[in-house]
């Protein structure tokens, strides 16, 4: 039993006796049993101010002491702090143990600092006094494998043999799953070959890293395998192996694989718990197969397994997601009922699902109820409704909301950002988004792709094209690697601005980019030849496009063919209907008012009239 507070409230009381009667004297053991306590609590601080009074009283800190203050800078993410008193205590003449290293290796491991564990486990074969054991390099090659540097791993593991020491299960499932992770499945069999050859067995831990990882690769007939190979080498399949399973089937949303996988756990008596459900619930929501979902969680609590809040924001997203967010609020009402406190993704679930009816009010007061019920809204809520009020073009008190999240002591993220400047875009004030960028440089967010998106469609859609221009090119000072859509919004803002050569120029420089022309790309230069009635121009690169391994499509077709019709290029445009028909296109509604002004001339042709009628009967 681990009461810590009581420790701490009976050693004040002592600390009392021994001031007051002279009745009771504190020894190193009591007080490091007291710092214990304090790093328990996560007040390291108090522990600190115990190893002063240790010194005051003339005791000598031991190494339990030392490694107890270690243990909790470490549990509190202090790794620096612990890294420093331990350099501290060392330079004082401290020797440390096999513990202290153990603790401070463990903790930078758990931190993602890897890099200064290997220091400290080369520290301890040189100094020689401390040698590494096993659960030391078991710790630094886990950590290493999940970071999938294996090439460093397989170096300590062999380092490691070469120094007598003996792998055991736990070394090599960490190496078979730095290995398999990265798909290097015959390194995988050679592991399990070189594991029998040292006798040891694989456990249950082994297999399951071996299904994780297949299913995660979306690999599930060789999962299944290792299932199977699982229960042949007599190795019993627990409830983690089966949920890994059933998750793998999910991921691909085979839904019927799950159920499979449900039955097979339950015949070999493995009781699903509430994260096989949950699964099973969310591909069904997937599927938008709600009710199939509803039926899981009316199954679960049949079988006596409590749902919980991801069981529960599961089907109400997936409600929501249908528009049905009156279903959505009566799971919120049972969950409630239940006795299963809604966190902040439930109840930001229900605000979109209001969001995705245009009703925002609703949203908002459902903002208000998680507040209320002391459950604190993210930056992603703010999102949600930020989101809401742009779509119903509610501009200023899409602001408001905005500045709230500062309010409540947030940083709004990306999304947030991205949201409200789309929305600004979106009602035709794309230079007042402009102003956000700034403001996002400051709070320290990188501009991304999805953000330089949006401004620059909505600079270019309302004819800035000066700011598109100046935004454009401090998108590629920055060093934000820009993709084709980028490229295609300007050279579309450029055309659209009359300004068709220098697209033609943009469009040019894409293969000294790195990028590779789409059809969309191709199709808006055209369209800008088109409409200026350079179609010599226009069919060159027409016929560009399946040379540089593009297809036309459907639209491309019909903007060239406009052009034609537009330029009265009556015979080209007549043999370009003729290539459509026997391709299978059709034309646009655009297309096909040019096409019908055109039958009305009388002086047309007979057969050129009887080849156009034939396309507008086809489309």
């Amino acid at each position: 039993m681990k009461h810590y507070s009581a420790a701490i409230s009976l050693i004040q009381r002592l600390d009392l006796l021994a001031v007051h009667r002279d009745v009771f004297k504190f020894d190193i053991y009591t007080i490091t049993i007291a710092i214990n306590c304090f790093c328990n609590l996560k007040r390291v601080d108090f522990g600190f101010s115990l190893l002063g009074k240790i010194i005051k009283l003339g005791y000598e800190p031991t190494v339990w002491t030392f490694n107890t203050l270690i243990r909790g800078l470490c549990s509190d993410g202090k790794l620096a702090r612990a890294v420093r008193f331990f350099d501290q205590i060392v330079n004082k003449g401290f020797q440390p143990d096999l513990i202290t290293y153990g603790t401070l290796i463990n903790g930078l491991c758990k931190t993602g600092d890897t890099r200064t564990a290997i220091l400290f486990l080369k520290d301890m074969e040189q100094v020689g006094s401390c040698k590494p054991d096993i659960v030391v390099y078991n710790t630094i090659i886990d950590s290493l494998c999940k970071d999938k540097n294996v090439n460093q791993a397989s170096k300590i593991f062999s380092d490691m043999i070469r120094k007598g020491i003996t792998p055991n299960v736990v070394t090599y499932n960490c190496m078979i799953h730095g290995v398999s992770s990265l798909g290097q499945w015959k390194e995988v069999k050679r592991l399990l070959s070189e594991m029998a050859g040292r006798n040891i067995s694989p456990n249950a831990q082994t297999f399951n890293v071996l299904v994780d990882t297949l299913c995660k690769q979306g690999m599930l007939k060789e999962a299944d395998e290792v299932l199977e190979l699982m229960i042949q080498r007599g190795v019993e399949p627990d409830v983690v192996t089966y949920n890994t399973l059933m998750n793998g089937c999910c991921m691909l949303k085979k839904v019927d694989e799950a159920r499979r996988v449900l039955e097979l756990m339950t015949q070999r008596g493995v009781e699903p718990d509430v994260v096989t459900y949950s699964s099973l619930m969310n591909v069904y929501c997937m599927l938008k197969k709600v009710d199939e979902a509803r039926r899981v969680l009316e199954l679960m609590i049949q079988r006596g397994v409590e749902p919980n809040v991801v069981t529960f924001s599961a089907l109400m997203n997936g409600y929501c997601m249908q528009g049905k967010v009156d279903k959505a609020r009566r799971v919120l009402e049972l969950m409630i009922q239940r006795g299963v406190e809604p966190d902040v993704v439930t109840f930001s679930a229900l605000m979109n699902g209001y969001c995705m009816q245009g009703k925002v009010d609703e949203a908002r007061r459902v903002l208000d109820l998680m507040a209320s019920q002391g459950c604190q809204p993210n930056v992603f809520s703010y999102s949600i409704l930020i989101n809401g009020y742009t779509k119903s073009k509610r501009i200023e008190e899409a602001l408001s909301c905005f500045r709230d999240i500062y309010q409540k002591g947030l940083i709004p993220n990306n999304v947030a950002y991205t949201t409200l400047m789309g929305g600004l875009c979106h009602v035709g004030r794309p230079l007042d988004a402009l102003v956000f960028v700034d403001e996002m440089k400051a709070h320290g967010l990188t501009l991304d792709l999805v953000t330089c998106s949006t401004l620059l469609h909505g600079l270019c859609k309302s004819q800035h094209i000066d700011e598109a221009l100046a935004l454009f090119k401090m998108i590629e000072c920055s060093g934000l690697h820009s993709n084709i859509v980028l490229y295609n919004i300007l050279i579309d803002g450029l055309c659209k601005a009359g300004k068709v050569d220098s697209a033609n120029k943009l469009y040019l420089s894409l293969p000294a980019k790195g990028l590779q022309p789409d059809i969309y790309s191709y199709t808006i230069v055209i369209h800008g030849f088109c409409k200026e009635g350079r179609l010599k121009e226009a069919t060159e690169l027409f016929k560009k496009i399946e040379e540089n391994g593009c297809v036309p499509d459907n639209y491309t077709y019909n903007i060239i063919l406009q052009g034609f019709l537009q330029n009265n290029e009556t015979a080209k445009a007549v043999e370009l209907v003729q290539v459509m028909v026997d391709g299978g296109f059709s034309g646009t509604a655009c297309t096909k008012d040019l096409l019908v002004n055109l039958l009305s001339d009388d002086g047309l042709d007979n057969s050129i009239k009887k080849v156009l009628q034939k396309f507008l009967d086809y489309t």
